[in-house]
């Protein structure tokens, strides 16, 4: 899967565009070219190795024999070059002693169906093509695309979709053929992620362990990938959701993936809050100040929630902390107005309660909505006091009385030292089951000085939510389980019953980490480490949460997002909360708290951005942060 969003390109580990399933080029959700067959010689050649080169550009070779003096060795290397702006190189390579002539066929066809109706399976019929220019043209009512050949072919067959060449091939020597398609009225595709003005800092980590510098290499690369700019204003840029089933904004998925790689700068960021202060509510009724999302199914125990409330706040808690991280003060105020439209929706949706429901009537009371609601409101606090406007302090009183009141109305006491409840049922009842939404009452969000926020769990509480974490049943050897293994309706395969989410397991182990439980944190840290491996350091949105076992590999999901944001940008979370980085740029100064443990030994994060400057830290294997490279002036802090 090559992405350069708005572009894209599938295909099977073959190389052949096939027309079957989701093979072909994609421009912004429509399938441009279905089929790209290649023939040499009247045969497909043999595939002998497929692999991504970059996020964007996949690379197949495939072998033939062109001559029947050749014995059982190939004499024809066919290299095919394939990037996601809608390009293809196909490159043959002579090992024969003698000139061979090699006529080459590439069979060419499209339907232009969207992404939709190919995943549902309704594609419709391939398209008639017509000669066009160097190649061929196919329209419908829908557009039209052409693919166009250099050197041209010398023939080319409408009807049969078909551009023929016939190369002289000298011993040890090579011919070329590109292909362009493209839709009609469309310009070339312009990643966001490979132009100079790119929001992600192009950090680097080495160390003891090869596939930290993998994955964080690759991460970076998915992230740039899946960039995309308002359309209305290209400056500003924000993360589609996943490739290839959601690549247009999802709110909440860019929110937590832009907070996620606050470390890479924070012009992501901002770009991200500006778009989504533009879809805000406005008006009066309740809705007012909500940052609008869909639904997203819970699993088998809860009706599905509702991502605008998650988005709504997750936006002052993403500026909150992306100001701790550096963002000028005049970003800082551009933005203040519509965090707190946000918090006035948090407070007058509560009201007189203490807890934030779902919007719906009758909704219950989740315990992953409090601990968002929760965040928001200390974070939230921490930002109008710094502004200099008012509502600080009624956010705090009603965080603290929330808090008060949790700890007892939404935690269940057993005989194993108890556990958070899913949630609390309209009529009372406790949703009892254990799943990776627990994960959010650890993630509690920094404040000024490098603290963080109170979480709303007391200590014994938080340890006991650490324990249940890290046993089996919810850590998988490969990452967090959606669901407990032992609760009804588990599912390995489950969306939020049972499939191991990267998002998640990267919270857990940030905030596993600073609340010093660094044995669980490290276990599913290196479990998403050694799965990430497994997927070629391309992290997807989930995997089955089958337990790992010795020769074990992760089972991929058939419908998970890869690459996707919060799967990517948990890849540069995983890896920077080794080195535990608490900045306070307002106030000039970083604290640092490693993993004491230093699960990969040695390592070594450069290039990240801390108060607009590069920052680059060391973590011994002793688990000793020395800081290399930091703005001036920046005091640190240990």
């Amino acid at each position: 899967m090559c992405v350069a969003l708005p572009g894209l390109a599938i295909s099977t580990d073959q190389g052949q565009l096939t027309g079957r399933g989701l093979d072909g080029f994609y421009r912004a959700g429509r399938r441009v070219l279905s089929r790209c067959q290649v023939r040499v010689a009247g045969r497909e050649p043999l595939a002998v190795q497929a692999r991504m080169t970059a996020a964007d550009c996949a690379r197949f070779v495939g072998t033939l024999r062109a001559s029947p003096q050749a014995g059982p060795d190939p004499d024809v290397v066919v290299e095919r070059t394939r990037r996601a702006d809608g390009s293809e190189r196909i490159t043959l390579r002579s090992a024969a002693v003698r000139p061979l002539r090699v006529p080459v066929e590439v069979a060419l066809g499209t339907d232009l169906a969207d992404l939709g109706a190919i995943a549902s399976g309704n594609p419709g019929p391939e398209l008639p093509a017509t000669v066009h220019d160097s190649g061929l043209r196919w329209s419908c009512v829908k557009g039209s695309s052409a693919v166009t050949a250099d050197p041209p072919p010398a023939d080319a067959l409408a009807s049969a979709g078909l551009l023929r060449w016939e190369f002289a091939l000298p011993p040890g020597g090579t011919a070329s053929i590109e292909l362009r398609v493209r839709l009609d009225g469309a310009g070339p595709v312009r990643a966001v992620g490979r132009a100079a003005t790119s929001p992600l800092a192009s950090a680097c980590v080495s160390g003891d362990d090869p596939r930290a510098e993998a994955l964080l290499r690759t991460s970076i690369e998915d992230l740039q990938a899946l960039l995309l700019r308002d359309p209305a204003h290209p400056s500003d840029t924000h993360l589609a959701a996943g490739v290839p089933w959601r690549c247009g904004p999802a709110p909440a998925d860019a929110l937590a993936a832009a907070r996620m790689t606050l470390s890479l700068g924070t012009r992501l960021a901002a770009g991200t809050l500006r778009t989504l202060a533009r879809t805000q509510l406005r008006g009066q009724g309740p809705q007012s100040g909500m940052i609008p999302g869909p639904l997203r199914d819970a699993g088998t125990h809860l009706p599905p929630g509702c991502t605008g409330t998650e988005a709504t706040l997750l936006f002052p808690a993403l500026l909150a902390e992306a100001r701790r991280w550096g963002l000028p003060e005049p970003e800082t105020e551009e933005l203040l107005p519509a965090a707190e439209r946000c918090l006035t929706w948090l407070r007058t949706t509560v009201g007189d309660g203490t807890y934030l429901r779902d919007p719906h009537p009758g909704g219950p009371v989740r315990c992953e909505t409090q601990a968002h609601a929760h965040r928001a409101a200390l974070l939230g606090a921490d930002l109008l006091d710094a502004c200099g406007r008012p509502g600080g302090a009624g956010l705090r009183e009603w965080a603290g009385a929330m808090r008060t009141a949790f700890r007892a109305d939404l935690w269940i006491d057993d005989v194993g030292g108890g556990r958070p409840a899913a949630a609390r049922a309209p009529d009372g009842r406790l949703v009892p089951h254990l799943g990776a939404a627990a994960v959010h009452l650890l993630d509690t969000g920094l404040l000024g000085g490098g603290e963080q926020a109170p979480g709303l769990l007391d200590k014994v509480q938080t340890e006991q939510l650490a324990r249940l974490l890290g046993a089996p049943a919810m850590d998988s050897g490969w990452g967090l389980r959606g669901l407990g293994a032992k609760e009804a309706g588990y599912n390995p395969f489950g969306h939020r019953s049972g499939a191991v989410r990267v998002h998640a397991t990267a919270l857990a182990v940030a905030g596993l980490a600073a609340a010093d439980y660094e044995k669980e944190a490290s276990a599913l840290l290196r479990g998403v480490l050694e799965a990430a491996a497994a997927f070629g350091h391309r992290l997807p949105e989930m995997y089955a949460g089958e337990q790992r076992t010795d020769g074990s590999a992760p089972l991929p999901h058939p419908a998970a997002c890869r690459p996707a944001a919060t799967s990517a940008a948990a890849g540069v979370l995983l890896l920077t909360t080794l080195a535990g980085i608490r900045p306070d740029a307002p106030g000039r100064t970083v604290t640092m708290r490693p993993m004491r443990s230093a699960p990969l030994g040695e390592i070594v994060l450069t290039g990240l951005r801390v108060a607009g400057a590069p920052f680059s830290i060391r973590v011994s294997r002793l688990g000793l942060a020395m800081v290399e490279e930091a703005a001036d002036g920046l005091q640190l802090r240990a």
